[in-house]
Order: structure tokens, then C-alpha cells, then sequence
């Protein structure tokens, strides 16, 4: 579906497509425990957050270089740009590379090679978030945010992902207050697997600007009488949630009465490589199962623009606002 939108939860690790995998396995000597491209897809079935995590981690042995993180970003922004994406705001995950001893500058300098040039190749204006695991020690996130800081050019905020469950906001209130202190947007996953307080938690606590996932959110309507009034935008992934036992079928999926709430809801991928499609396949996907009919859709992109942290450039985001306004659907 190539509505124009902007996508503001994507994992570029997430983005890695099996036949990838192993080209860049081969190019660094890497030997993956799969005997093909089929065998490898065919382990792409999960049964919660954490057996998808274990093979996402598993996978991420064949980033080493530089030239290794720009040829996962061009692969995706080249999908994303046949998908209607206009604007990305795309997450990485710099601790799953330091722990293997691949720098900070490594992998920011490779995903920046492809982000730089992404809008004359693809037509996608890009943004990048540094994210940290919560399931590893605030003091790991610390130290990450040390290691990222002469690469704040490269980067406009931080995240918070990885296993929720257990691992609550303000654990990370230190890092969070730091990272504001420099100038950095903030976001956060929370009430995905979590309790609708963590929504809260990392509204009050680490101060995000948006929530990542927050379906569970509909558990607390207070909560979304709050997340209406203020217009906290959440970046749902319905794919993803299906894929990772959150919702057991898409037609299932609160996502219309979250719309009927008045929330400020955007529909993105997640992990695409791993859940079964990139944001236009979802679009659509939410248009069969959910019956989201055209005007909603128009909303949904719409909402993508307004929730995108694009403040610096209000004509931008005006211009893509206007060619949502303008799309005629098939």
C-alpha cells in the first residue's frame, strides 16, 4: 500500500532478511546453525517476546563492519520506499554490538552511510534512535550513552526495548534524565507484554515523548484518558504483536477501538524481517482483518507525520501531511 507515511518503530536489526543474513555471514566468515535461506525462515515462528529475541540476537553475528550496517539500512529503506514510507525514524541497538566488540563508531558510521544518502536514493527523509536493552543494567545504558556522545549529530533520541516484563521504566530513570539533558528526543517500548503502568511509569518517570507499542493501554481507561488528552502517540506494530502471542489473531487486534478512543495511534512493522511484513503490508493487513477502511488508513498516515519528531522542519512535515491529503487509493 503506498499510502505516504512515516514509520517510527522500526528495528534495523529487525530488518534483516535471511538471504542477507547469510551474504553477510559468507562476506565475514561466519558459519550460521541453518542449512539455507528455507531452513533459517522456517525457525522465524515464535512463541512469545523472548524466543523471537533469542534468534534476533542469534542473527546479529554477521554485522561486523561498517559497510555491513549500511547494507542493512539500504535494503530496508529500498523496501520501505516501495511500501509509500516518506520518513523513517529507525531504532538500533548498539549494546548487542558492543558486547560482540563492535564499536560505536562502527555501527553508526555504517548506518549513517545509507541514511545520508537515503533521500536522494529513496525519497525517505531518515532520523535515528539509539535504543537500550532493559534487560541489561541501567549502568550498561550509562556507559552506552558515553560511548554514543561524539556521534550526537548522527542521533536524535534514545528508546528503551528488548524484554519488558520484569524490567520496569525506572530502572532507567538516570540514563533517561541524562540523556534530556543533552538534547535528546525519548521514547520508550512499554505495555506491550508490560502492565499498563508501565505505560505510565515511562511517562512520569523518563518523561517519553512517545510510546512504543502501549496497547495494554486499554486496560487502564484512565490512562487512555490521559494519553488522549495530552496526544501521546503510540507506534503500534499489529503484525509483530501477532507474531509475538500479544494478540492471538490480527482480527483481534484493539486497534479500531483505540482509534474510536480518539488515541493518537500510527501502525508500523517492528521487526519485519521476523513478523511477516513492512508497514504497507500491514496497512494493509489492518484494512483486511480489521475492516480500517480508507479514510482511517488516510488518518493512520496522517498520524505518522504528526507523531514523527520532525519539529525542525514544520515545512517538511507540512508537505507530507499534504500528499496524504492528496492520495487517491486503487
Amino acid at each position: 500500500m503506498s499510502l505516504p507515511k512515516a514509520e517510527l518503530h522500526l528495528h534495523i536489526e529487525g530488518t534483516l532478511e535471511p538471504e542477507l543474513a547469510f551474504a553477510l555471514a559468507a562476506r565475514n566468515g561466519v558459519t550460521l546453525p541453518y542449512a539455507d535461506t528455507e531452513e533459517l525462515r522456517k525457525a522465524y515462528l515464535f512463541d512469545d517476546l523472548q524466543s523471537f529475541l533469542n534468534l534476533y540476537y542469534e542473527l546479529m553475528a554477521v554485522l561486523r563492519t561498517e559497510q555491513d550496517f549500511a547494507d542493512l539500512a539500504d535494503a530496508y529503506l529500498a523496501r520501505a520506499a516501495a511500501q509509500g514510507v516518506r520518513h523513517a525514524e529507525i531504532f538500533f541497538d548498539p549494546q548487542a554490538h558492543l558486547v560482540r566488540g563492535v564499536g560505536m563508531g562502527t555501527v553508526v558510521e555504517g548506518l549513517h552511510r545509507a541514511l545520508v544518502r537515503s533521500e536522494e536514493m529513496h525519497g525517505i527523509s531518515t532520523q535515528l534512535i539509539m535504543c537500550f536493552l532493559r534487560d541489561e543494567s541501567a549502568e550498561s545504558a550509562m556507559e552506552t550513552l558515553e560511548a554514543a556522545k561524539p556521534y550526537l549529530d548522527r542521533i536524535v533520541g534514545i528508546g528503551l526495548d528488548s524484554a519488558e516484563v520484569g524490567h520496569p521504566p525506572v530502572k532507567f530513570r538516570e540514563v533517561y534524565e541524562a540523556a534530556a539533558a543533552l538534547g535528546l528526543r525519548r521514547v520508550a517500548h512499554a505495555g506491550e507484554e508490560g502492565p499498563p503502568a508501565y505505560i505510565t511509569e515511562a511517562l512520569d518517570v523518563l518523561g517519553v515523548e512517545r510510546v512504543d507499542h502501549g496497547l495494554r493501554c486499554m486496560e487502564d481507561p484512565e490512562l487512555v484518558e490521559r494519553l488522549v488528552r495530552e496526544r501521546i502517540p503510540l507506534t503500534l506494530c499489529p503484525l509483530s504483536n501477532v507474531r509475538l502471542r500479544a494478540v492471538d489473531i490480527l482480527e483481534d487486534h484493539p486497534l479500531p477501538a483505540m482509534m474510536d478512543a480518539g488515541l493518537l495511534c500510527t501502525v508500523n512493522s517492528d521487526d519485519p524481517a521476523y513478523f511477516g511484513g513492512y508497514v504497507g503490508d500491514t496497512f494493509h493487513a489492518v484494512h483486511e482483518a480489521l475492516g480500517i477502511g480508507q479514510e482511517r488508513l488516510r488518518e493512520l498516515a496522517r498520524n505518522s507525520f504528526e507523531a514523527s519528531f520532525l519539529e525542525h522542519d514544520e515545512e517538511r512535515r507540512a508537505r507530507y501531511i499534504a500528499e496524504v491529503d492528496a492520495y487517491e487509493f486503487e
